[in-house]
C-alpha cells in the first residue's frame, strides 16, 4: 500500500489539494500511516513523539472527508466563526462527547473539545467533530485548520 495509490483513488479534482496536503504534512515532519477500510483507505497523519494523529483522509459514501484532529480548538475560534454555513452544519451536526456526560461510554483516547460557535457552545467527540467533506469551498478551510493546529502542536 504506498501513497500513490490512494491519490489515485481520490476524484481527480481535489487530487491536488490532498499531495499538497500530504506534501505539507511529510515537509512538517509527520509520519505518514495508511490503513485500508470499508469504503477505501484511510491516510493518517502523526505527529510528534507520542504519534497524535493529527488529520486523516477517509472515504465514505458521499466522498473523500478530512478529519481533523483539533486539540487546540480553542485558540482558534475565530477560524471557527469564519467557516462556510456548511461547515460549520457538519460541526454542529457531529455527535455529542460522552466523556462529558458517562465517562465510561466514551473511547478512553478521547478528550473532547468544548467550543462556542455563534455563541453557543459545543461539547463534541474529536473522532466525529472536525470531519468535513473536501469540496472546493472546503479546501481552503481544511488547510487553514490543519496549518494552525500543527503550528500550535510543534509550539
Amino acid at each position: 500500500m504506498v501513497f500513490e495509490d490512494f491519490i489515485l483513488s481520490v476524484d481527480p479534482q481535489y487530487q491536488e489539494f490532498t499531495k499538497s496536503i500530504h506534501d505539507y504534512m511529510v515537509k512538517n515532519e509527520c509520519t505518514l500511516k495508511m490503513t485500508d477500510a470499508k469504503n477505501g483507505y484511510v491516510v493518517s497523519y502523526q505527529q510528534g513523539k507520542k504519534k497524535r494523529v493529527i488529520l486523516n483522509f477517509v472515504f465514505r459514501k458521499n466522498g473523500l472527508h478530512a478529519r481533523i484532529y483539533a486539540d487546540h480548538v480553542a485558540q482558534y475560534l475565530e477560524l471557527l466563526e469564519s467557516l462556510p454555513e456548511s461547515m460549520k452544519k457538519a460541526v454542529v451536526k457531529a455527535p455529542s462527547c460522552k466523556r462529558f456526560d458517562d465517562p465510561p461510554k466514551c473511547n478512553s483516547k478521547c478528550i473532547g473539545y468544548i467550543f462556542t460557535i455563534a455563541d453557543t457552545q459545543h461539547q463534541k467527540c474529536r473522532y466525529n467533530c472536525f470531519l468535513f467533506l473536501v469540496t472546493d469551498e472546503s479546501i481552503p478551510h481544511i488547510r487553514t485548520l490543519v496549518e494552525k493546529e500543527l503550528s500550535l502542536r510543534t509550539g
